[in-house]
């Protein structure tokens, strides 16, 4: 049994390398065995009320044993995850993982670098990331980038750095009491965090308007335009426009190039959450489907979705990197630069975001792309929505089946025809929960319950995908 050192003044490294160096071993044996087995668990369980209750303990003053509390993992918390890295999971856009990135997590957690700045390998890292991001998205050489925990973090970052732009940086100072007719625009169809965002940011989620979509999911032009004009002749002052990579409904992408246009004309900025269908510029037949993207003024967008990064590695994307130091630059006096040494260097990554304690999240997509490579990752980008074209075949096949919206990448929505869908098409869902071999999700359009594949997972296959049919049909034939 290995223990922690323990005395007033003690070391927190164990008192016995050795014995802690074989149960490292077994743990990473035990995650790659995880992994490697997956198709033996079912996606997802229930967590039994045991589980819960080891886990409402109180907490713990003494030593403890690494083996034990492993143990207690093992029992209580590992089996019962959201089941993302399996392949019949395709329930929302989470990415899968891979065993590189259990590589990399370990490492960086070895190192626990405080990637805020300062003169260390960790910067430069982050920086390749950002250079490789900005020629990937066709950026000028003055874009900059910078990981934060996701897309929800870098739309708000999107929303600020807007502000600062459109205001100047005098309101970070003075606030926005001089400033309460500043507008922005979103689709209907956009993701909830761009409203949390306007309201973190203090505009108040009622200074974004919606605007409708078209039959495709799409942003409709003629009503952001005609919903801009109004506000220009109420005196008010629209500033942004959020644009969607990839709606979370149905994986729609608004007209990038159009966008682009309209906001160029009308002095405005124009954001885009490519959340997880940014990364599509990674696979040559869906990048053509993200024209425009190139002249976006800033980008948010996850590695952790079809980037298979583990969780978490979101990231921002600005094509000119002095409006973030516009934006978020603070240096306070503990934090001067020096000329050389540990202190040297310019624009830190906390002076780009919002963040200034940051761990070595650039790790792990920096081994990812060395690993795998871009194309690699690009076609399995490319596999995922080649299988959600074909669910979409047999969902037009079976007459028992119907799509309920069009697909565009990698998201199929679809339902149970029968004489109560409402209540059936939610059942079945629970019932394919309950038998563990695929879960998706659900969600409502055009005022119908639907059943919603989104097929994110570099290990589904077709064989997945026939699972999820049949399986509908058989709880839909029972439960109707």
């Amino acid at each position: 049994m290995m223990h922690m050192a323990d005395g007033p003044d003690a070391t927190l490294d164990p008192a016995d390398w050795t014995q802690l160096r074989a149960l490292g071993h077994q743990i990473l044996d035990d995650m790659f065995d995880h992994l490697e087995g997956i198709r033996a668990r079912p996606v997802w369980q229930q967590m039994p009320d045991a589980a819960r209750d080891s886990l409402r303990t109180p907490l713990p003053r003494a030593p403890g044993s690494l083996a034990d509390a492993y143990r207690s993992l093992q029992d209580n918390v590992i089996p019962y995850t959201v089941g993302n890295p399996h392949p019949g999971f395709m329930g929302w856009v989470h990415g899968a993982g891979t065993p590189v990135g259990i590589v990399a997590e370990m490492i960086a957690g070895a190192l626990n670098a405080n990637v805020g700045g300062r003169n260390q390998a960790p910067v430069e890292v982050e920086r390749q990331v950002s250079q490789w991001m900005a020629a990937l998205f066709g950026f000028p050489a003055t874009a900059r980038g910078v990981f934060v925990t996701g897309t929800s973090i870098a739309n708000f970052m999107g929303v600020v750095v807007a502000r600062t732009q459109a205001l100047g940086r005098d309101v970070r100072a003075h606030g926005l009491a001089a400033h309460a007719g500043l507008r922005a625009y979103a689709s209907a169809e956009a993701h909830g965090c761009i409203a949390k965002a306007m309201d973190m940011a203090g505009f108040g989620s009622a200074a974004l308007r919606t605007v409708r979509v078209d039959a495709a999911g799409r942003m409709d032009m003629q009503d952001l335009a005609a919903q801009v004009d109004a506000d220009r002749r109420n005196g008010l002052r629209p500033f942004l426009v959020v644009a969607s990579a990839g709606t979370v409904n149905t994986g729609a992408i608004d007209p990038l190039a159009t966008l682009a246009d309209f906001t160029r004309a009308q002095g405005m900025w124009l954001h885009v959450d490519g959340a997880y269908g940014a990364l599509g510029m990674l696979a040559p037949d869906v990048a053509p489907l993200l024209d425009g993207i190139a002249r976006a003024d800033s980008l948010a967008f996850d590695f952790h979705k079809w980037g298979q990064v583990p969780y978490d590695a979101g990231y921002f994307l600005a094509r000119d990197g002095a409006h973030m130091l516009d934006a978020f630059a603070a240096p306070a006096a503990y934090l001067q630069r020096a000329s050389t040494g540990l202190a040297a260097g310019t624009a830190w990554p906390c002076d780009v975001g919002p963040d200034l304690s940051r761990g070595f999240r650039a790790l792990k997509t920096w081994l990812t792309f060395q690993v795998y490579g871009a194309d690699a990752i690009g076609r399995s980008i490319s596999a995922t929505c080649a299988l959600a074209r074909y669910l979409a075949e047999r969902v037009a096949a079976e007459p028992s089946l119907e799509l309920v919206a069009p697909v565009t990448l990698n998201i199929v929505c679809f339902r149970y025809v029968c004489a109560d869908p409402e209540r059936v098409n939610r059942e079945i869902v629970l019932a394919l929960y309950d038998e563990g071999r695929v879960a998706p999700s659900a969600t409502t359009l055009y005022g119908r319950y639907a059943i919603r594949a989104a097929i994110v997972n570099h290990r589904t296959c077709r064989a997945d995908i026939d699972a999820l049919v049949e399986a509908v049909l058989r709880a839909g034939r029972r439960l109707s």
